[in-house]
């Protein structure tokens, strides 16, 4: 069974800067597209941020210019760094395998637990 688990997450002052990590077992990394979602509380889960096996990224615009996905397929890990953070950004984080090696029309294939970040005013 796949297993994905993160972590990283944590309290932080608006415009710190967190990273977050995912390291997947019985998986091989190389193989898939990954990502990160986030959900708030009362919200939907929202695609943040997703790297294709050729290292193409995507990024919501809520985040652009601030996040930056990356991967060590050797290392069997996804990464997040969160710069310039905004309260707005608190949500529980989520790593995702995606069900092909693609971003476009990212489908997920496998959770994580999920890590809450906390961003304070």
């Amino acid at each position: 069974q796949v297993r994905l688990v993160e972590s990283g997450g944590g309290l932080v002052q608006a415009g710190g800067s967190l990273r977050l990590s995912c390291a997947a077992s019985r998986l091989t990394l190389g193989f898939y597209a990954m990502g990160w979602y986030r959900q708030a509380p009362g919200k939907e889960h929202e695609l943040v941020a997703a790297i294709s096996l050729a290292g193409i990224a995507y990024y919501a615009d809520s985040v652009k210019g601030r996040f930056t996905i990356s991967r060590d397929n050797a290392k069997e890990t996804v990464y997040l760094q969160m710069n310039s953070l905004k309260p707005e950004d608190t949500a529980v984080y989520y790593c995702a395998r995606g069900q092909t090696g693609l971003v476009s029309g990212f489908q997920v294939g496998s959770w994580g637990q999920g890590t809450q970040v906390t961003v304070s005013s």
